[in-house]
């Protein structure tokens, strides 16, 4: 069974909105429920929410770790709850939430706007990471069920080669429904199937060991793009920002880009962690390497955390350079 990065970043709501509610409805990680203060190595005690997949995990293992290595910055530990987004900006607003990596915008760019007195989006970690409908290329070459296949435009005729269908992740994700006004947008007749990004997943990787042709809708960063040979479908219009809303879907998604965000407690009292983040900067193709790792390997997103910061010092020094 395939585990999944799940990207519940398009905004999900998980559990309940107060972050005392989500632990005991959903088991937070870490140390979670300190206040914001002074630590034991006399440091601030950063409060952070963690969005269950697995490049946020990284993010905050890669800060926990830079953290603990450069007591310089201010920051004893960094405790992590386990949020969706919803819950984990609604946090913020309270001012029980210090510190999010791996903010998705445009995606959680409303949230993070609600919660802008309190907390902040601070510098890019990676950006132009892109998102749409792939096929396996083995599927696309002379001979095979999609040759010629090059747009979304051209789906209907390969519709019964794909099954008449889209395997699209969880219908809760906002991408989800980005991805159903899109299919009517361009009026193609496929029917979309969700379920869980474990269960999409697991559908692409039976037909990948067959060969056989299937439409999903991927993103990166992922670690299936270090698994599969997968080809994204060309888009004839580019992204508007009202293309979802008042548009008719017709559009290309947007690039995704992942943000830190800190709150002004967290900027006040370590100023020094707070200059680093703004920075903190990892390569796309790093973070699908980690994400392989963690959710193909099964090693510990700590361990692999260290690893990377062992092997990208001098990347590190750039972030810490006054």
């Amino acid at each position: 069974m395939l585990r999944t990065s799940a990207r519940r970043r398009a905004g999900a709501v998980l559990c309940s909105l107060g972050i005392a509610a989500v632990l005991a409805a959903c088991g937070g990680g870490g140390t979670s429920g300190s206040t914001s203060g002074s630590g034991s190595g006399g440091g601030m005690t950063v409060k952070a929410g963690e969005f269950p997949w697995s490049a946020a995990t990284l993010t905050n293992a890669i800060l926990t770790e830079v953290a603990a290595q450069h007591p310089e910055l201010g920051v004893s530990q960094i405790d992590t709850t386990a949020l969706g987004p919803a819950p984990a900006w609604a946090g913020a607003q309270r001012g029980d939430v210090d510190l999010l990596a791996e903010v998705a915008l445009p995606n959680q760019q409303q949230l993070a706007d609600q919660a802008k007195d309190r907390m902040s989006l601070v510098h890019q970690t990676y950006g132009g990471a892109a998102q749409g409908w792939f096929v396996p290329r083995y599927a696309t070459e002379p001979g095979q069920p999609l040759a010629g296949l090059t747009s979304v435009t051209q789906l209907n005729d390969y519709a019964a080669a794909l099954g008449n269908k889209l395997v699209d992740a969880d219908p809760s994700f906002i991408t989800t429904q980005q991805n159903a006004k899109r299919l009517a947008g361009y009026g193609l007749t496929l029917q979309q199937v969700t379920s869980s990004e474990a269960a999409q997943l697991a559908e692409l990787k039976r037909a990948y060991d067959r060969k056989q042709p299937i439409l999903v809708y991927l993103y990166h960063p992922h670690w299936v793009f270090t698994q599969f040979d997968m080809v994204q479908l060309t888009e004839p219009t580019p992204y508007q920002p009202d293309c979802f809303t008042t548009g008719n879907g017709a559009c290309a998604m947007p690039d995704y880009s992942a943000w830190t965000a800190a709150s002004t407690t967290l900027q006040q009292q370590a100023p020094k962690f707070y200059a680093m983040l703004q920075k903190f900067e990892i390569p796309v193709a790093d973070v699908e390497a980690m994400q392989k790792s963690v959710d193909v390997d099964k090693q510990p997103a700590d361990q692999v955390a260290k690893q990377w910061l062992a092997a990208n010092q001098q990347r590190v020094q750039q972030w810490l350079a006054g």
